[in-house]
């Protein structure tokens, strides 16, 4: 007896079908999801795939997203899942619903089965309207039943919607300027706050001007204080926000121990305690006589720079919370607030709402906290907590810096046989559904106690992402020392481990090629045997017209990036060319990547464009400065990123038969090659490498000078 089909792992998670979709008037479909916009076109593609599945018409659709009363537990919107694990689950349970409507149909009109079909919602016999359609059948098919995942999706054959170019569903709210944005909601009565924020964690407040403040608001405030919470709030948003930025000045703190500036540094991370593990064979012993190559890479903290601070907006009426947030995952900040607050994470309900974009754990969890404790202590009034500029650079999580020493035991040929891959980094993942890592809930009394230190397994992994090379050396491993304890707070940016990761590898594979006197494209293809892999890395370099043998040094360089994002998502290649003065500007970027089945070939590209501009970011500019007190760089001048004149022309295409395919993740797959390819450009137009990111002017003029 054949065994039944397993569901998708969040389908087996959500089982119900009415969770994903239902009928509630005619011509109109309820789909439902739990991922999220945040900027990606998570939610066009969603839209594509529910009227593949279900033969409607897009416009028919209503989608229902991240909302904790009426979407589906889909965790966090993160880490290039959404299509890939997310996309399957809704396409699962739209096609058996549309197979449950066939069957009825079929068993109650005495149609045969296998002749029926939808078009556009309505049920049709041997190309002819029946008469009958979803929303005339709705009250007789009971979709409060369980998936199976006996009724089988479309074939690919018979797409017609999946695989085009659609628009997106969010830009046009964005550029007409309706109010698509959490920072527009604006409900009757509604109070604005900001908290006064502890300059460390474990800092306690010893005292609080509370005439200065008011003074400095130049206007009526209420101050809100509970141990180490200090909120300021008031009915004019211009008042509060004025007493906010003086708040500095005014409250005075204890028990915050200082920062060293060495600390913004990642080699700081080499004489701290770690968490120690090894994955992969043990490490082997230096043989004689065999040639061994070893080099070490950097990176400072990265913060998610986005274009707006974080909001958050709560409600408390009737012993019931609400909250409306940014955040990546609305289950599990109800969980956190529940955690927090005290409270039954059935009274809460937390609601999604768009913000200006966001690229792993910034402070959207943190503001929607502040606004839920707030709320609490205002019962019947809407409040609104929003971030200033200096706030969300200075306290959001921030990427941890991280160190790579790469090391191999090489053939005659400068071939490896054994590869290590050692990395010493922060905590990637924090989130507060993880159990803590929330600003508002260690300033209160008695906070939940933190979770211990620890990160997911690999792969995928966290600081570990990307750590194996996707070549075929005779063995590899990856030495993980986890830093539980770091300076600022870190979690999860685009990418996680896999930007440094992919950089140290793919840095050193040039520096391998160029000891063996091989080409970089041709050193790599020499020892990759993944035709899909073989195939990016070959599109990529005829896109760019790839040539052999330019010589280094000239001041002018390119370089090539590859990485198949986890091991497991998109295959991404990535060619770089630069121009290096005394700084370095990327002039040209092409890439060819495979993400399998693409939904929306349009959203597809802008997303590795997206990255691909991000990580040049990254890679020239980016880093997280610290002084005495913290994080020193707090506006765009401390903290610099790409320019709109620095954007190099950038060329994306699409390999491989996508259709025959699933669906690969896909949003983080070109930083790490971009960054890479990038580090090796630069090396070969300055004729030395620069290991330590980002390659500002000072890095590149060191360079020179050594």
């Amino acid at each position: 007896m054949s065994a039944e089909p397993a569901l998708p792992p969040l389908l087996a998670g959500n089982p119900r079908l009415d969770q994903w979709v239902g009928f509630p008037s005619p011509g109109c479909v309820r789909v439902s999801t739990g991922r999220v916009e945040i900027g990606q076109g998570v939610l066009t593609a969603m839209l594509q795939i529910a009227a593949e599945e279900l033969d409607v018409a897009s416009h028919r659709i209503v989608l229902q997203s991240g909302d904790t009363d009426l979407t589906p537990n889909e965790g966090y919107t993160a880490g290039s899942q959404s299509i890939q694990f997310g996309g399957v689950a809704l396409r699962t349970a739209c096609a058996e619903v549309r197979a449950l409507f066939l069957d009825h149909a079929a068993a109650s009109f005495g149609y045969s089965r296998p002749d029926l079909s939808v078009r556009d919602g309505a049920i049709i016999y041997r190309g002819e309207v029946t008469g009958h359609d979803y929303w005339s059948l709705a009250a007789a098919v009971d979709l409060r039943r369980h998936a199976t995942g006996l009724l089988p999706a479309k074939g690919v054959g018979g797409y017609r919607i999946v695989g085009q170019n659609a628009p997106r569903v969010d830009l046009a709210a964005k550029v007409f300027g309706e109010a698509a944005f959490i920072h527009d909601m604006a409900p009757d009565g509604l109070v604005h706050a900001r908290v006064v924020r502890q300059p460390r964690r474990g800092a306690r407040i010893k005292s609080v001007d509370e005439v200065a403040l008011r003074r400095a608001a130049k206007g009526t405030i209420e101050l809100i204080r509970d141990g180490n919470f200090l909120a300021v709030l008031g009915a004019d948003e211009t008042i509060v926000e004025a007493a906010a930025a003086a708040a500095s000045d005014h409250v005075a703190w204890e028990g915050a121990d200082a920062i060293s500036p060495f600390q913004e540094e990642a080699r700081w991370l080499l004489q701290q305690p770690s968490i120690d593990r090894t994955i992969g064979p043990p490490e082997p012993r230096p043989t004689p006589g065999v040639s061994r190559y070893e080099a070490t890479f950097t990176r400072m903290h990265i913060a998610h720079a986005s274009v707006a601070p974080s909001c958050g907006l709560a409600l408390y009426r009737d012993g019931r919370l609400t909250v409306w947030t940014h955040s990546q995952g609305v289950y599990p900040l109800r969980d956190g607030l529940a955690r927090t607050l005290k409270l039954d994470p059935a009274a809460i309900s937390v609601k999604h709402v768009q913000g200006p974009g966001c690229y792993g754990h910034n402070g959207a969890d943190d503001a929607a906290a502040d606004a839920a404790v707030i709320a609490l202590r205002m019962p019947g009034k809407p409040v609104r907590v929003r971030w200033r500029r200096e706030e969300e650079f200075g306290f959001e999580p921030v990427s941890p810096a991280m160190v790579v020493t790469v090391r191999a035991a090489l053939d005659v040929s400068q071939h490896p046989v054994d590869w290590t891959t050692e990395i010493w980094s922060g905590r990637h993942s924090s989130r507060p559904g993880s159990g803590g890592n929330l600003l508002a809930a260690e300033a209160l009394p008695n906070p939940p106690p933190a979770p211990p230190a620890s990160e997911s397994g690999h792969p995928p992994g966290a600081g570990t992402r990307n750590g194996e090379p996707h070549y075929d050396f005779a063995a590899k491993r990856i030495l993980h020392h986890l830093i539980p304890d770091t300076p600022v707070r870190t979690s999860s940016l685009r990418g996680l481990g896999a930007t440094l990761n992919v950089f140290a590898i793919e840095s050193f594979m040039d520096e391998l090629a160029e000891r063996a006197g091989e080409d970089p494209v041709a050193y790599r293809l020499s020892v990759m045997s993944d035709a899909r892999a073989r195939a990016v890395v070959e599109r990529a370099a005829r896109l760019s017209a790839w040539k052999a043998g330019l010589p280094p040094g000239s001041g002018r360089g390119r370089g090539i990036g590859f990485a198949r994002y986890k091991n497991l998502a998109a295959y991404a290649a990535v060619v770089a060319e630069v121009e290096v003065e005394q700084s370095v500007r990327v002039i040209r970027v092409c890439c060819a990547a495979d993400a399998g089945l693409v939904i929306n070939p349009d959203g597809v590209i802008n997303q590795l464009e997206g990255g691909i501009i991000q990580a040049a970011s990254w890679a020239l500019k980016e880093g997280v400065r610290l002084d005495g007190a913290g994080i020193s760089s707090r506006d765009w001048e401390g903290y610099p990123v790409l320019r709109f004149r620095e954007v190099p022309e950038v060329i994306v295409e699409l390999v491989g038969p996508t259709e025959e395919r699933p669906a690969l993740g896909v949003g983080e797959a070109s930083g790490g090659p971009t960054v890479a390819a990038i580090g090796n450009a630069v090396a070969h137009a300055l004729g030395a490498r620069i290991r330590d990111l980002p390659m500002t002017r000072d890095r590149v003029m060191a360079a020179l000078l050594a």
